[in-house]
């Protein structure tokens, strides 16, 4: 059993009448709802239904996430390893077709670009790849991990999908969370952003989260790429995938994020507009669907956009952001995967959520507390 079928037995269009036929009635049991919501609530929360209903998602969804989170919020920062990739990706910079300089750290360089992080006071730190499996693999991620370990209180990934014992093999060198993104559900057009690669095999993909859970990480974070296809059916597929994985893997906690298609070299402009208040909509029927899944919010937004959207549901968000590797301190205009919005620095991030009433937090987990 595997969220593949899980998966086939919910269709694209099916997903999509099942969003858009709802009414303002769905919307209000979905909001006064006393116990957990389900997927037919998700649906009611994202459909063009709820639209005058925000005002009372955004209230109810800060008040659940103050309720779980308290008034903090988690800082990470994003370390870009390597913009090596085997496969075309229509949205992505680091695509194979993009004939750019390519770039993958040494350990020198690595340990640089970690001596500024960690002056910047970062203790969570994500790492970055294109998908170049027989340069950047396992070996690489391995090393890699034995360097950063003494580093930072915890260390998430986001590379190519890997199979089960290679997940476990990067556990045991301390690996704490993986993101594994979808892009898109709808199984018709996947294949259209992927045509080239391992990436373009939608159902291992797919099942990538179930061989984490079995692997027994720490933290899944799932999302969909807004602006490829309808968000609002792909984000009803990220709630049915996040929905099955919490039954499943009870032990695991789970993080979401809303990445939206940015400008980046040689890539394709959005096939969907994405409003920022579609955004925030999006942002509070996640909330309010699930009180216990972090959410996490990038640099790809404004800095104004994440200011208002601190008090909505965010519990984590990136700061100081670089997306090629080297930024930080070799400057040597490496290939980008995306450009950033926020361009403010760490403390400046630090400083405005503070403002707001909240507390940064550069660490709030170590790995020793799994030992």
């Amino acid at each position: 059993m595997s969220f593949l079928q899980e998966f086939e037995r919910n269709g694209w269009a099916a997903m999509g009448e099942r969003i858009y036929g709802k009414q303002g009635a769905d919307v209000e049991r979905a909001l006064f709802r006393s116990g957990r919501r389900d997927l037919d609530d998700f649906c009611a929360l994202v459909s063009p239904a709820a639209e005058p209903h925000l005002e009372a998602m955004a209230q109810l969804s800060y008040r659940l996430t103050r309720k779980r989170f308290g008034n903090t919020t988690q800082l990470y920062i994003p370390l870009y390893l390597s913009n090596e990739c085997h496969n075309i990706c229509t949205y992505c910079g680091f695509s194979v077709d993009n004939r750019l300089e390519r770039l993958t750290l040494d350990r020198e360089q690595l340990l640089q670009e970690v001596a500024q992080i960690k002056a910047e006071g970062f203790e969570h730190i994500l790492l970055v790849t294109g998908e170049a499996g027989r340069k950047v693999g396992v070996d690489y991620f391995e090393q890699v991990l034995e360097w950063l370990r003494p580093h930072f209180a915890s260390i998430t990934m986001e590379v190519q999908a890997l199979d089960q014992a290679e997940y476990e093999r990067l556990i045991r060198r301390g690996l704490n969370s993986v993101l594994i993104y979808q892009e898109t559900y709808n199984r018709d057009t996947y294949k259209s952003y992927h045509p080239k690669g391992k990436k373009g095999n939608m159902a291992y993909r797919l099942e990538t989260p179930d061989r984490l859970g079995r692997a027994g990480i720490h933290r899944i974070g799932l999302a969909a790429l807004l602006g490829l296809e309808d968000w609002r059916i792909d984000s009803a597929f990220v709630a049915l995938h996040l929905s099955y994985l919490e039954r499943r893997y009870w032990r695991t906690k789970y993080s979401i994020s809303l990445p939206r298609l940015r400008p980046a070299a040689g890539c394709q402009p959005p096939n969907v507009t994405v409003s920022d208040r579609d955004f925030v909509q999006l942002i509070c029927a996640y909330r309010i669907y699930n009180e216990n899944a972090e959410i996490s919010l990038s640099t790809r937004e404004s800095p104004a956009l994440r200011d208002h959207l601190l008090k909505l549901g965010i519990t984590s968000m990136s700061a100081g952001s670089k997306t090629e590797p080297g930024g930080y301190t070799l400057q040597d205009d490496a290939l980008e995967q995306f450009q950033i919005n926020d361009e403010r620095s760490p403390a400046e991030v630090a400083a405005m959520i503070r403002a707001q009433g909240f507390d940064p937090v550069w660490k709030d987990w170590d790995m020793v507390l799994e030992s």
